[in-house]
């Protein structure tokens, strides 16, 4: 492997429903983060993906061994509400090293601008050994808007998306170097963390 190759990059997907666990219903939420992972996303990605019931322990055993598994990221949806079966971020929080709330907040500005009810939203993210691990909206459609924030009827970019400062994270916690496509989320890093641009 050349040294301006891309890194390869192991992202953990967990889809978290009672129901589409039970095969009630289809799951979206595995296909929507692989779909939005494999746009943004410019380097080789290996996917470790889970369905799992609302159950805070399976959670918890599931990001564990994804982390031990070597994920650089993980993306959870599903579970993050007010109901009495939305245990994510309470399972999330108990296997966190550290916590990041700023990308939790960041979330519910961005879905503020859609839905009055993203004020019920729960999203944590953490960091565990050294994997970050966060909280998506349940919906296709509020993953992608999360993930990529708001973009104006010209496609400029209002309100950044959580994933504009998922590389620079992944690089202060010793991953691998995230790189993006800048048309669907453009990557921020400080000068000095910016490698030379890769050729093939």
């Amino acid at each position: 492997m050349s040294s301006t190759a891309l890194d390869e990059v192991r992202i953990g997907i967990v889809s978290i429903s009672d129901r589409a666990s039970a095969g009630v219903y289809e799951d979206k939420g595995i296909p929507a983060l692989k779909e939005w992972v494999l746009r943004a996303v410019q380097n080789p990605v290996v996917f470790e993906a889970r369905l799992i019931a609302d159950d805070q322990q399976t959670i918890q055993d599931t990001l564990i061994a994804l982390v031990d598994a070597r994920c650089a990221l993980v993306l959870t949806t599903g579970g993050t509400g007010p109901a009495l079966r939305d245990v994510t971020p309470e399972a999330t929080l108990a296997v966190a090293h550290k916590e990041m709330p700023g990308f939790g907040e960041q979330m519910r500005a961005i879905s503020l601008n859609f839905v009055p009810t993203a004020i019920l939203s729960r999203q944590v993210a953490v960091i565990r050994d050294q994997t970050l691990i966060i909280n998506l909206p349940g919906q296709p459609k509020a993953i992608a808007e999360t993930l990529e924030g708001v973009k104006d009827a010209e496609g400029k970019q209002v309100v950044p998306g959580i994933f504009a400062a998922v590389p620079y994270c992944v690089d202060l916690i010793g991953g691998p170097y995230i790189d993006t496509v800048d048309t669907v989320c453009k990557a921020f890093r400080p000068k000095s963390a910016i490698r030379p641009a890769h050729v093939p």
